[in-house]
């Protein structure tokens, strides 16, 4: 977002048409994050795997939980939080903040964020998965749409 700076918070804010509680479902659900945002992310007690087109894997622990309104995650090394405020037209302002990514994978991290939010904003208003979900042509091969 503009004034993010290298090493400080990430922050990406996205109005997406749909009421709070469509989003807060989408990113508190094993179902919905495989919808948007990993091929799985399964969650157990507090405890969150995301399994990622690649192979790789990511542990996460939900730190936060109000429905509709807020839901943060340790995720890639810091705190990554959802904040969900009515638009007062029936949508959502999304504003996301991940606190705690050092220098060395604050770039890769801080776009990352982009290829969760819009594959998230186009399930949850057109029911289309933006991701291409083949192994050859993930993040790490430099594919955005992974």
């Amino acid at each position: 977002m503009k004034g993010d700076e290298i090493g400080g918070p990430i922050r990406w804010r996205m109005h997406i048409p749909v009421p709070p509680d469509h989003v807060f479902q989408a990113i508190d659900s094993d179902s919905g994050r495989s919808c948007f945002w990993a091929e799985s992310a399964v969650q157990s007690d507090a405890k969150i795997e995301f399994r990622f087109i690649d192979g790789s894997t990511c542990r996460s622990t939900v730190i936060e939980r109000h429905p509709p309104r807020e839901w943060a995650i340790d995720y890639m090394g810091g705190l990554a939080r959802f904040e969900l405020t009515p638009d007062g037209a029936g949508g959502t302002d999304l504003q996301l903040t991940h606190e705690g990514i050092g220098s060395g994978e604050w770039l890769e991290v801080h776009a990352g964020w982009l290829n969760v939010l819009f594959p998230l904003k186009a399930w949850l208003t057109y029911g289309v998965d933006l991701r291409n979900h083949d192994p050859t042509r993930s993040w790490t091969e430099g594919y955005a749409d992974q």
